[in-house]
């Protein structure tokens, strides 16, 4: 018993290595390099995800536009031309996009993700105006009120 009474006794330097400890850790509480990193890519890589989930509607809708009895055949051609576009803008992306190899700096890594993110952001943009427009030029189409499922 008296050996746990003096190593439990009150020790200031003990105490204050404690203290301090505890404070560093609060201080440090953010994500590390690392964490931001991986968070950088999983949001590039959860777009990109996204959007490939939306390239069956690309094709889709440019089978539907060639075969759909427009009223205005040069719109639905630049339409299916536009949707042709949207899909080789995001393979142009997944061909371009590299992994940064471990070796890179954080804040290179930081940067080319950011730079990943708007670039696959535009073609989002890209894609998300081309299937809305074609949509409206299919209900164009003489039997798309008689039959607004086929969309």
């Amino acid at each position: 018993m008296a050996y746990l009474c003096r190593v439990f006794t009150f020790r200031p330097s003990l105490l204050l290595a404690v203290g301090c400890a505890a404070l560093l850790a609060a201080c440090n509480s953010g994500p590390t390099e690392q964490q931001q990193v991986e968070a950088a890519e999983k949001a590039v890589l959860a777009s990109h995800d996204t959007l490939m989930a939306q390239m069956g509607q690309l094709y889709d809708l440019r089978q539907q536009l060639q075969k759909a009895p427009l009223p205005d055949t040069v719109l639905a051609g630049r339409q299916r031309r536009n949707l042709l576009r949207a899909d080789a803008a995001m393979m142009g992306w997944m061909h371009q996009y590299r992994k940064p190899a471990d070796t890179v700096a954080t804040e290179a890594k930081l940067r080319y993700f950011a730079v990943q993110q708007q670039k696959i952001d535009s073609v989002g943009r890209l894609m998300r105006q081309n299937l809305d427009s074609a949509k409206l030029v299919l209900q164009q189409a003489p039997h798309a009120a008689a039959n607004p499922s086929a969309q």
